[in-house]
């Protein structure tokens, strides 16, 4: 019952409730079937068209009623009917040659006129004149008024007394039908114009929706890439250390695989806020806190524990107003992968040495080390992701990074980053 009520209330498309819609809903809906049949079955439309029309041109002659307003009446009927048929019969060519069409009716309207028949069937010059109107250019329109008004101009000129009843009746009924046309053309292009738009715009969204997709794959990808590499390989350094102390020392050992736990973990729930974003929308997830600037001496702290001496040296002093939580976040992972570089491909021997530089208008962060150049100067097979994400991360804040080996051997990293949005 209660599904029965609603579709009354909301019935579907093309479907109107009797006593509830307005008349001209009843007349769109009947246009738009009548569009849907054309549209489908044309060639049977414009026979049912044309064949209803040579019924109306063959009844007004054979009931007599082209007598009631001929001027001649004694015209023998064979050539009524001829021409009768003549004026209906090339309608089923109207829509693929309508020009055609008025052309070949021209010569049979002349002879309407100069015998005085005057069927009414001449008045269906005005269906392919509407045709010209609403489909080809203004050209073929005044060609199309000349070819239907000028034997009526020419019987009134040739006939005294004919110009009101032929040639002005023969100009307000193309006027009319013109106008008409135009009007119907108007706003069919301009329906079309509004699709047009209204797919342009759906296309653009699509677009907008695969460029932020994408974005965020990106986003989410150099996340990964940076708590994972990061861990693994603290992980690893603890590992190797605690396999190492294991012989000797075995509370050092003890103490690796409780770093190793703690970095674990640590990871894990890096991991797990990241991949919050990827599911429904989790009010916990949104509220977990990224890192800051704040969390470098904890980032150093398991460097350090995993067998890299680092020293943090800090100069100038912060804006009194801290960089936004993005900056922060980018200064933090372009430190985290400096180092986990260093770890990688430094060496056992390794030194490493992050400078942060507060001026009045930026922040310049220095990572530095003393190991070997190594792989880490080019993103190529098999050399990840390190160095161009950190340019991603840099150039998302208006900001630059430069990445290559010292002279005096090792490796550096130069972050350059402005305090406030800025144009790049």
């Amino acid at each position: 019952m209660t599904d029965r009520v609603r579709d009354e209330k909301n019935p579907p498309p093309g479907h109107l409730t009797p006593g509830t819609a307005p008349l001209t809903l009843y007349i769109q809906d009947l246009l738009q079937r009548l569009r849907a049949f054309d549209h489908r079955r044309p060639t049977l439309w414009d026979i049912t068209v044309t064949g209803f029309w040579v019924v109306a041109a063959v009844l007004d002659y054979s009931t007599g009623g082209w007598r009631t307003v001929a001027r001649d009446v004694e015209v023998p009927e064979p050539l009524v009917l001829l021409m009768s048929l003549c004026f209906s019969v090339p309608l089923l060519w109207r829509r693929r040659h309508p020009v055609a069409v008025l052309v070949l009716m021209a010569p049979v309207s002349v002879l309407n006129v100069w015998t005085g028949a005057v069927v009414q069937a001449a008045l269906l010059q005005l269906i392919p004149a509407y045709t010209i109107a609403l489909r080809l250019p203004l050209g073929a329109l005044a060609s199309s008024g000349l070819l239907m008004c000028l034997p009526a101009a020419a019987g009134a000129v040739l006939i005294p007394g004919t110009a009101d009843r032929q040639l002005v009746s023969y100009l307000w009924a193309f006027a009319f039908v013109t106008l008409l046309a135009i009007a119907v053309r108007t706003r069919r292009e301009y329906t079309e114009a509004l699709v047009e738009r209204a797919h342009r715009l759906e296309r653009e969204r699509d677009q907008q929706a695969q460029l932020a997709a994408a974005a965020e794959r990106t986003r989410i990808a150099r996340e990964m890439h940076d708590i994972i590499g990061h861990n693994l390989s603290v992980i690893t350094g603890l590992a190797d250390g605690g396999a190492y102390a294991a012989a000797r020392s075995p509370e050092r050992a003890a103490q690796a695989l409780e770093a190793i736990g703690t970095t674990s973990r640590q990871a894990l729930a890096e991991l797990r806020r990241v991949l919050g974003v990827l599911r429904e929308p989790a009010p916990a997830a949104e509220l977990t806190p990224q890192p800051s600037l704040a969390d470098l001496d904890a980032l150093l702290t398991g460097v350090r524990e995993a067998g890299l001496p680092v020293r943090l040296t800090v100069h100038g002093s912060p804006p009194p107003v801290p960089a936004s939580p993005g900056r922060q976040l980018a200064v933090y992972r372009v430190v985290q992968e400096s180092l986990t570089n260093t770890l990688k491909h430094a060496g056992p021997d390794a030194v490493a040495e992050v400078t942060l530089t507060y001026t009045a208008t930026g922040l310049d962060v220095l990572a530095t080390d003393t190991g070997g150049a190594g792989p880490r100067g080019a993103d190529g097979p098999g050399s990840g992701r390190g160095i161009s994400g950190m340019r991603e991360r840099a150039s998302l804040h208006n900001g630059t990074l430069e990445s290559g080996p010292l002279p005096t051997g090792g490796w550096q990293t130069r972050l350059r980053l402005p305090l406030e949005d800025a144009p790049p």
